[in-house]
C-alpha cells in the first residue's frame, strides 16, 4: 500500500513538473507595439501583471515592421499601432480579430532639438524655414515613407510648405526612438517625434509644436490578433480602463475613449 502511494505521489509529481511550462506559457502575452508607446506600455504591463499574475513579451518597433512581421506569422497577441493605416494594413492581411479593434490614443509631434542647443521657441508656422534652421546639421525623424512619425511630418511639412527645401537634410531613422536618439546625442541639429517622445529623453527639448491641422490625426489603435490567446480579452479591457487611461496620460498621451471601470 505504501509503495502504491509513493508511486501516485510521484506520478503527481512528474504530471506538475510536466505541465507546468506549459501553465507559464499560457499565461504570459505576447504584445507588439508602437516604439513610442514602450515607456508607459510597460508601466501598464507592470501594473496587469502586478494584479494578475500574467507576463509579457513586448516588441517595440516601428508599426510598419511589426505589421509585417505579424503577417509572416510572429506569435504576437497584440497589436498597437501609431496609426491607422498600419493596423488598416494588418486588418487587409487578415492578421487582426477585427472586432476587438479600438482607436484607443492621441498623440501630437513636435521638433526637438539637443537639449543645450540655442535653437529655442520655433513658430511652426506656414512658410516657416525649417531647412534654413538646421543649417548644416541633419533632421531626424522615421522614415517618411513607412514609419508613422515620419508619415505625419512629411505631410505636416508639406502643408507648411517647408518640406521641398528640408528634404536633402533629411535623416530616416527605422522607428521614432531611434530618431530620437540621433537627437539626444547630438548626431542631428533637429528631429520630430511625438510628444511622449520627447518628454521621456532628457538629452532632448522641445522647440516647437505643429499645428494639428498640418497632418492626419494621430491616432493608436490595438487590436487582438487572429491567434490571440483567450486571456488577450482581459488585457485589452484592461488597456480601457481608468487605470490605464491614468498612466497613458501621465506620459502624455490624449485617451480617446471613455474609459470603463
Amino acid at each position: 500500500m505504501f509503495r502504491i502511494t509513493g508511486l501516485f505521489t510521484a506520478f503527481v509529481i512528474l504530471a506538475s513538473a510536466t505541465l507546468s511550462p506549459a501553465s507559464a506559457e499560457d499565461k504570459t502575452i505576447t504584445v507588439f507595439a508602437a516604439a513610442s508607446m514602450k515607456n508607459a506600455l510597460d508601466e501598464i504591463d507592470a501594473a496587469y501583471t502586478a494584479k494578475t499574475g500574467v507576463k509579457f513579451s513586448v516588441s517595440y518597433a516601428a508599426s510598419s515592421v511589426l505589421a509585417k512581421q505579424i503577417e509572416q506569422g510572429a506569435p504576437a497577441d497584440v497589436f498597437v499601432s501609431a496609426d491607422t493605416d498600419w493596423m488598416d494594413y494588418a486588418v487587409s492581411k487578415k492578421s487582426i480579430n477585427e472586432p476587438s479593434r479600438v482607436n484607443l490614443l492621441g498623440n501630437s509631434i513636435v521638433l526637438i532639438a539637443p537639449k543645450d542647443s540655442k535653437i529655442d521657441n520655433v513658430a511652426i508656422a506656414p512658410g516657416f524655414d525649417l531647412a534654413k534652421l538646421a543649417g548644416d546639421g541633419k533632421i531626424a525623424t522615421g522614415d517618411v515613407k513607412s514609419v508613422p512619425v515620419g508619415k505625419y511630418a512629411k505631410a505636416a511639412l508639406e502643408k507648411l510648405g517647408a518640406w521641398q527645401a528640408a528634404e536633402p537634410k533629411f535623416a530616416m531613422a527605422e522607428s521614432v526612438r531611434a530618431a530620437l536618439t540621433l537627437v539626444a546625442r547630438g548626431e542631428a541639429t533637429l528631429g520630430i517625434v511625438y510628444s511622449t517622445d520627447a518628454k521621456v529623453e532628457p538629452g532632448v527639448k522641445i522647440v516647437g509644436t505643429f499645428p494639428a491641422d498640418s497632418h492626419p490625426a494621430i491616432i493608436y489603435p490595438v487590436a487582438a490578433t487572429t491567434t490571440a490567446k483567450p486571456e488577450t480579452n482581459d488585457y485589452l479591457a484592461f488597456l480601457r480602463s481608468t487605470a490605464a487611461k491614468t498612466i497613458l496620460e501621465k506620459y502624455g498621451f490624449k485617451f480617446l475613449i471613455s474609459p470603463t471601470t
